[in-house]
């Protein structure tokens, strides 16, 4: 996360424009990857990310610093998303579930589940299976895993964004993980709208509790937070 020119952000909330945009230029392609991965498409997440740069600049001079100014905006843009989904839930479903955009796009952060110098047929393959399953899970499991496990954001910061305890960050995490391994292995359908995200017979489906969603770049989930 860049580090915010305090002069800069006090300049910002004061109404400098130039200040605020260098701010929201800064932020912009983790706030992107952010809606990218919560939202499943390229369209929807520019439609997200451009929502949360317009709340972030309404929005600005109530900025109290209490948090840093990154937190701030995945706030925003989580919220963003989460409005998103429920507007989905509200109209009729186009296209197939599996379907990916073909603008090339790829993961911002690079992990290797996402990219990292395969063959790319195989990167489109991995993010047609990495979207299509976090599309099945419970929005606010999907939040949870996604600041986590693709914005790498420790769990005492994702439980200011999301503005729940950090027992509950833990719990969501665990629960997104586990259903995400099921929809992935085959073995269970996903926790949308499910009791509480575990496959059949309410297992979970990854019982070593590890990321999921960028399989290779950390074994074994932290257990202190930074």
């Amino acid at each position: 996360m860049p580090a915010d020119d305090p002069d800069v952000l006090d300049a910002a909330r004061r109404g400098d424009r130039r200040a605020l945009e260098t701010l929201l230029t800064g932020h912009y392609d983790r706030v992107h990857a952010l809606c990218r991965r919560m939202l499943g498409n390229e369209a929807d997440a520019l439609d997200a990310a451009q929502d949360a740069l317009l709340s972030a600049v309404r929005s600005i001079a109530r900025f109290d610093g209490r948090s840093s100014f990154g937190t701030w905006m995945y706030r925003i843009a989580t919220n963003a998303c989460l409005d998103e989904l429920r507007r989905r839930r509200r109209r009729p479903l186009v296209g197939l579930a599996g379907e990916v955009d073909g603008d090339g796009d790829s993961d911002r952060f690079g992990h290797p589940a996402f990219g990292g110098g395969r063959d790319p047929a195989d990167e489109a393959t991995a993010r047609v299976d990495v979207d299509a399953a976090l599309r099945q899970l419970a929005p606010e499991h999907r939040a949870a895993l996604v600041l986590r496990d693709v914005c790498d954001l420790p769990y005492d910061e994702i439980a200011v964004v999301l503005q729940i305890p950090i027992g509950t960050v833990r719990s969501r995490i665990a629960r997104g993980r586990a259903s995400l391994a099921d929809i992935m292995t085959g073995t269970g359908d996903g926790d949308d709208g499910g009791p509480g995200g575990h496959g059949p017979g309410g297992k979970p489906g990854n019982a070593s509790g590890g990321p999921v969603v960028k399989p290779g770049t950390r074994t074994e989930d932290r257990t202190h937070d930074r």
